[in-house]
């Protein structure tokens, strides 16, 4: 089995870090991971600029790897069309620090490496952990592993990814796993007015969560209630109601 391994924290950041270390018990994997941090990228691609690849030494013969000088969406994109050679069975993204919920996904990186899998027809999930930096990542990792074993044993339908978010718990207080669906994830963004040295104005963007009412079976609840929530995501954004309703419009 192969694995290919991305995130959007970098490739030094100590969830993709955990994750490999797990991964390469159960498959080969490949780590094809940006050079920095490009956290809350979406689906951006690199077309403007060179995409810089430098390999990336493992100490572990089931591991192998680059470092990217792009997106997310760019070193999956590398990886599939150039640097493997076979397609993985599986593209796994992550161990994001922090939370991935509800609306979230519109605007993750971690999400967009794995939806760039399932767009190109393989199995994806995005990981993230409901917490920051100086976290255990040890749990999630192990959780996943398992999931990718579920994925070779059952498949997934095509065009679809898993989107996991995993409480920063132990093992032995989690409370389960929930199936979820997206919830509604809003901010207060606040864009901060600041100066740089030379006087020139330039705007630094903060915000806190608001505080929304979301369905029991959602991802954001499930969380909240300790349990480590799956939701299937598919990237087919059409309204299908509202094109019942446009057809009736005197276009």
């Amino acid at each position: 089995m192969r694995i290919l391994l991305t995130n959007d924290d970098g490739i030094g950041a100590a969830g993709i870090q955990a994750l490999w270390h797990e991964l390469s018990k159960i498959a080969m994997v490949v780590v094809v991971a940006p050079d920095v941090e490009r956290s809350a990228t979406s689906q951006a691609i690199t077309v403007h600029s060179p995409i810089r690849v430098d390999q990336y030494v493992f100490d572990n013969p089931n591991i192998s790897g680059w470092r990217i000088g792009g997106t997310p969406a760019d070193c999956v994109k590398l990886a599939l069309e150039t640097l493997m050679p076979e397609l993985p069975d599986v593209v796994v993204s992550g161990i994001n620090h922090g939370p991935n919920l509800g609306t979230d996904v519109l605007y993750s990186g971690t999400v967009s490496a794995a939806i760039e899998g399932a767009l190109h027809g393989i199995p994806a999930i995005a990981v993230s952990l409901d917490s920051g930096e100086k976290s255990d990542f040890q749990a999630a990792a192990e959780f996943t592993a398992t999931l990718v074993e579920n994925i070779r044993n059952r498949s997934l339908p095509l065009n679809t990814l898993l989107n996991v978010n995993v409480p920063a718990l132990p093992t032995a207080q989690l409370n389960g796993v929930a199936i979820t669906k997206l919830g509604v994830r809003e901010y207060e963004n606040i864009f901060e007015r600041r100066l740089d040295p030379r006087g020139r104005m330039y705007y630094w963007m903060g915000g806190n969560i608001l505080d929304n009412e979301n369905d029991d079976d959602s991802d954001i609840v499930a969380v909240k209630m300790a349990k480590i929530s799956v939701t299937p995501i598919h990237f087919d954004l059409t309204n299908y109601s509202a094109m019942d309703v446009m057809k009736t419009w005197k276009l």
